[in-house]
């Protein structure tokens, strides 16, 4: 087939480097990538994703102010990948000087069900567990529901990730078990399709890095 662009969101960032250097060396095709990138970047014509740093960063200050700089809590991190990494260590560095200790820190996978065993093995390993980031609304809804198994839900609360709109409405009643949520819009890969779209209609350039906000979803703004 005659390609002109691709427009990709690999799964994992390694097992898809090779292929697509090689369709673009064979076709020539303008290459976009979306979210959690390739290992060579030089690959890419464009490149489209959510604030992966702010949304660790945002979370990290929320964590900080509505702990009082002190507490216990336990993370899950999403797959051995780039933006993972990027979302841990700044969550980390919004934290540092205070006396928030992370109890354990274990990959869910962006998962639900993989959600749901983890929280299960933090619930067993803690007694005490004052608040949950799941990094990601799929994974919250697996923790969520194991914190409801183990009837210790007035015990803590629980930061996940993206903008489900669930959890947007679950914001907006004030749910306390649900207090924030932080965008990382899923609408990213529309805009991926649209900027390169825009790339064969217009004279502008269409080329390098998009990256889209990661605001805090509140009570006041979930509306909106």
């Amino acid at each position: 087939q005659k390609v002109d662009a691709l427009v990709v969101l690999p799964v994992q960032s390694d097992p898809l480097t090779g292929p697509v250097a090689e369709f673009k060396r064979k076709t020539g095709a303008f290459i976009t990538v979306v979210d959690r990138g390739l290992k060579d970047p030089s690959i890419q014509d464009l490149y489209v994703a959510g604030d992966n740093p702010g949304l660790g960063r945002v979370t990290g200050e929320y964590f900080k102010k509505a702990l009082g700089g002190k507490g216990e809590i336990v993370v899950m991190r999403g797959i051995p990948t780039v933006i993972d990494t990027q979302r841990y260590e700044a969550f980390v560095d919004a934290i540092k000087g205070t006396d928030i200790k992370i109890l354990a820190s274990q990959f869910a996978n962006w998962n639900r069900d993989d959600g749901f065993k983890v929280m299960q093995d933090f619930l067993t390993r803690f007694k005490h567990i004052d608040a949950v980031w799941t990094q990601d609304d799929d994974v919250a809804i697996g923790a969520l529901e194991a914190i409801k198994q183990a009837h210790r839900e007035g015990e803590m609360w629980l930061v996940g990730g993206a903008g489900m709109q669930e959890f947007i409405n679950r914001v907006s009643a004030g749910d306390k078990q649900v207090p924030v949520d932080v965008l990382y819009p899923p609408s990213m890969i529309a805009t991926a399709m649209q900027l390169t779209a825009a790339h064969f209609y217009t004279s502008a350039p269409v080329r390098g890095t998009y990256i889209i906000g990661a605001p805090l979803i509140t009570k006041d703004n979930a509306k909106e």
